[in-house]
């Protein structure tokens, strides 16, 4: 670059990025040649102080970037504040891009890119001044180090057959998450033979072909799910001098950050590393799955993601899903992106999937999400009592004094093989209100999953239109921050009750049952007795 400004284009969008150097000294620019080095300013001499550069390396559309240093030595500092470079899997310096930041004398692993751009900029202070770096890439390249939470590999030259004698080596990991690694194949065709002794994938538990071995792999039947044991996953694929393929593509997710499956009765996640930025290119899963007869309501505590398409005014780019199943096939609870404050939304299944999208830049805070089961409950009314019965299984770990309605004293009974409640509306906390102009009796049920000094208790609302002998049940509140805070439930409440009229004070228990059979009793009485004196005169 030279010292006054000067920018690079991003073919088809119109965005425009700076590429910047100080006056007098040369570095930076656009690098397009199908491989090539770069170096800091004056390598192998110390760079120059308060210096900042940016390389933008762009090869041909559908190709990917193979990056690694031949020397590396940076002013040292815990958090790199002063002097280091920063590798970007993209043309923009959005975080979510962001590859990795690096300084001392430790250099970088060799980088592979997720698609056909990427960015480095090296930055100086104006104290310490070292040897610097010295770089290649080269198009098309296989092998690299893979670090985010997500990401997808393929042979060289994929779909075209791919080239004889190569040895290309993945290493997946080390984004810091720890947790394990699943590696799942979309598409395999390698040279097949007795052995896989020819062209074959091998897969290996760890950063290095010395990590225990997982499988060796060729043919064109798809390897299995593969799920380490450790932060890191190595693919080795190699090919002999003759006959090809089509080779392979797959998918790899980091487990923990982008992808969990819970079956407790409640639980919160959030986005990859919330509160900071979520990272490009992603595909996170968060299965929810509960017993038989539950459903789960999610409650959306925070969410900013990139917003809405301006020309289509859809979620086109990172955006939030919600399945009504444990698959990406079952029916769509909702879709969001921006800064949305979606309600609560609840499944009708004991299964319900979550899928995070983000694209390859414009990253933002994410989300934070609390979920809770809702207990399976048959809930059914007369005139006058209240019956509720919950199955035992869904509840085992229960005692039944923690299952009660309106107060501890109306607590479950077990019969068989539920907890039942059965009791009159004149006890047990009650209360007629008036809603939409109908009587109604309501009570609160209560489920208590407390541990020690920790409070979790569930409520939900159980109501009765005694004209009718219709009876309903509505979840009142869940998880606490960890469970929900105060105002989420108020907001939640409102939103249930809608336009609900204001409740009035308690009434009299609803007696009409009982009138209505004390009055055909006087009015026998009174017929037998005008019958008798009838017959006596």
């Amino acid at each position: 670059c030279t010292p006054s400004p000067s920018f690079w284009t991003f073919p088809g969008t119109g965005t425009s990025y700076p590429l910047l150097c100080p006056p007098g000294i040369k570095c930076g620019g656009v690098l397009s040649a199908p491989s090539g080095n770069f170096s800091s300013p004056n390598f192998p001499g110390p760079y120059p102080y308060e210096t900042e550069c940016t390389w933008l390396i762009v090869v041909a559309e559908g190709s990917s970037v193979l990056l690694s240093f031949s020397h590396f030595e940076l002013e040292y500092h815990a958090a790199c504040a002063y002097d280091y470079l920063q590798v970007y899997n993209g043309a923009s310096r959005d975080r979510g891009n962001l590859l990795g930041t690096f300084c001392g004398r430790s250099p970088p692993p060799p980088f592979s890119s997720a698609w056909h751009v990427m960015a480095v900029v090296f930055r100086s202070d104006r104290h310490v001044a070292k040897r610097g770096f010295a770089a290649a890439y080269q198009k098309d390249a296989c092998g690299g180090t893979l670090t985010g939470l997500s990401g997808e590999i393929t042979s060289p030259r994929y779909p075209e057959s791919y080239p004889n004698d190569i040895e290309c080596r993945w290493r997946i990991g080390g984004t810091g998450g720890g947790g394990p690694l699943t590696l799942v194949f979309a598409d395999f065709q390698v040279e097949g033979g007795q052995g896989c002794s020819f062209d074959y994938v091998s897969l290996f538990d760890g950063p290095t072909a010395a990590s225990p071995h997982l499988g060796r792999y060729c043919g064109s039947s798809h390897p299995p799910r593969t799920i380490s044991s450790t932060p890191y996953l190595l693919v080795l694929f190699k090919s002999d001098f003759n006959i090809g393929g089509r080779g392979f593509k797959a998918h790899f997710y980091s487990a923990g950050e982008c992808q969990e499956v819970f079956t407790t009765i409640k639980g919160n996640f959030s986005s990859p590393r919330y509160p900071n930025f979520y990272p490009n290119n992603l595909k996170c899963q968060w299965s929810i799955q509960l017993p038989p007869g539950y459903q789960i309501k999610v409650f959306f505590l925070d969410m900013e993601l990139e917003g809405r398409s301006s020309l289509t005014g859809s979620c086109d780019y990172d955006h939030l899903a919600a399945f009504d199943s444990d698959a990406e096939n079952g029916s769509l609870l909702g879709r969001w992106c921006g800064r949305e404050n979606p309600a609560p939304i609840t499944s009708r299944s004991n299964q319900l999937l979550l899928v995070l999208h983000t694209d390859r830049n414009t990253a933002k805070r994410g989300f934070s999400i609390a979920y809770v089961g809702v207990v399976p409950m048959n809930v059914s009314c007369t005139r006058t009592d209240f019956h509720i019965q919950i199955p035992v299984q869904s509840l085992a770990q229960l005692e039944r004094s923690r299952i009660y309605l309106g107060t501890p004293s109306c607590a479950a009974q077990v019969v068989g093989r539920n907890f039942k409640i059965h009791t009159r509306f004149d006890t047990c906390g009650t209360e007629s209100q008036k809603r939409n102009n109908t009587s109604v009796i309501v009570s609160t049920l209560y489920i208590d999953f407390s541990v020690g000094d920790q409070e979790d208790i569930h409520q939900y609302e159980v109501q009765c239109e005694p004209k009718r002998k219709e009876a309903s049940v509505t979840l009142m509140a869940g998880p606490d921050p960890s469970r929900l805070s105060q105002a989420e439930n108020l907001v939640d409440a409102q939103q249930r009750e809608g336009g609900a009229t204001d409740n009035r004070e308690i009434k009299n228990q609803d007696t009409s049952d009982i009138v209505f059979i004390s009055i055909c009793i006087l009015a026998g009485l009174l017929m037998v007795i005008a019958v008798v004196g009838l017959v006596l005169l």
